[in-house]
């Protein structure tokens, strides 16, 4: 297959990179110059919403505060802004999707992801009672709707390849963000950009009984559908110091929305006060399986091989166009209990 040995390069350098982090000590909560508290600029990929709860829970429990960061969290105009307004120098972190970080970085960008907010991917082949679409198999003239993404279309082709469906047997058609709109309204048989948490969680409270296939078991390699980043010129000593505060105090508040979903759901509603609580306890209590890593892998753990793996789907895809780049596009350096002394290995 084209572009395996490239692949093959990419992941030896992304596990040297890995494994060459350099020894540090965990920063002390609260280590600021002086006790104040330094800045931190994170800007969102959409509005508030249960894809957050970890973020607001961290920020309402005082968890930044005793890391020593105050920490402003914006949200964008649009969700393809994040990543222009980091290399602009305008955020210090954003959140951002793993196909839009590798795409960004296949146009000579420095971004880099250095830990994952949403463990799995949330996209999904998504259809409502009536449709007639229950399988992939179903598809066959039938109209899907996606929000116009270039690597979306990918995923529809890849997921018909696979079901062995004709492609020309299936319309595709730009809905925009109204995917719930166009499902009801009959415009689209299904949609393919829709979240299982969100737009799933929505259909199944409005009696919708949709049908919800996951990404990761119609042929597509898995992805981690958001992630932090920032920019590799950004990471001095100073700023790497902020940014594992930043994430040891968000995986704090990632594990207290886990163990208790209702932490989440306040901490949103007191950002957000026009979201539905019934609905954001729905949602808030289907994202928390996917926050955290299996196993004992800290917050934000990113698997190479998985990166791997999606990256050579985008270059057999032709979404990307470049050779992949000698600087790794993700570390786990900055996570908790990463890249330190008493954790190297």
């Amino acid at each position: 297959m084209p572009h395996r040995k490239l692949i093959a390069l990419l992941a030896l350098v992304l596990a040297a990179a890995l494994a060459a982090c350099g020894e540090k000590d965990e920063p002390a909560p609260g280590a600021a110059a002086g006790g104040a508290r330094e800045r931190l600029t994170l800007m969102l990929d959409w509005t508030p919403n249960p894809d957050h709860a970890a973020i607001y829970a961290a920020q309402q429990r005082g968890e930044y505060e005793k890391a020593g960061l105050d920490v402003r969290i914006v949200t964008p105009s649009d969700a393809s802004a994040p990543l222009r307004i980091l290399q602009g120098g305008r955020a210090d972190v954003v959140v951002s999707y793993e196909p839009d970080v590798l795409l960004a970085r296949d146009k000579g960008s420095d971004v880099v992801s250095v830990g994952a907010l949403i463990q799995k991917p949330l996209v999904s082949l998504m259809s409502i009672k009536g449709s007639g679409v229950r399988t992939v198999k179903d598809l066959r003239g039938k109209r899907v709707g996606t929000s116009g993404l270039p690597y979306q279309s990918a995923y529809l082709k890849t997921i018909l390849r696979e079901a062995r469906v004709p492609e020309r047997s299936v319309r595709e058609t730009n809905v925009g963000f109204g995917l719930v709109s166009a499902m009801v309204s009959r415009k689209v048989d299904a949609t393919l950009a829709a979240f299982w948490n969100i737009e799933g969680v929505e259909l199944k409270r409005r009696k919708k009984s949709p049908t919800i296939q996951r990404m990761e078991t119609l042929g597509v390699p898995t992805y981690q559908e958001l992630v932090f980043a920032t920019r590799r010129s950004s990471l001095d000593a100073e700023f790497s110091s902020r940014l594992r505060r930043f994430l040891n105090a968000t995986a704090l508040g990632a594990r207290a929305v886990v163990k208790d979903p209702k932490v989440g759901v306040d901490a949103l509603l007191a950002a957000e006060p026009g979201l539905d609580r019934a609905t954001t306890t729905a949602m808030v209590d289907a994202t928390k399986a996917v926050m955290l890593p299996a196993g004992t892998r800290p917050f934000g753990w990113q698997d190479i091989d998985e990166w791997g793996a999606y990256t050579r789907w985008m270059l057999d895809n032709k979404l990307l166009k470049r050779r992949p780049s000698a600087a790794p596009p993700l570390t786990n350096e900055f996570l908790p209990g990463e890249g330190l002394q008493k954790a190297s290995r």
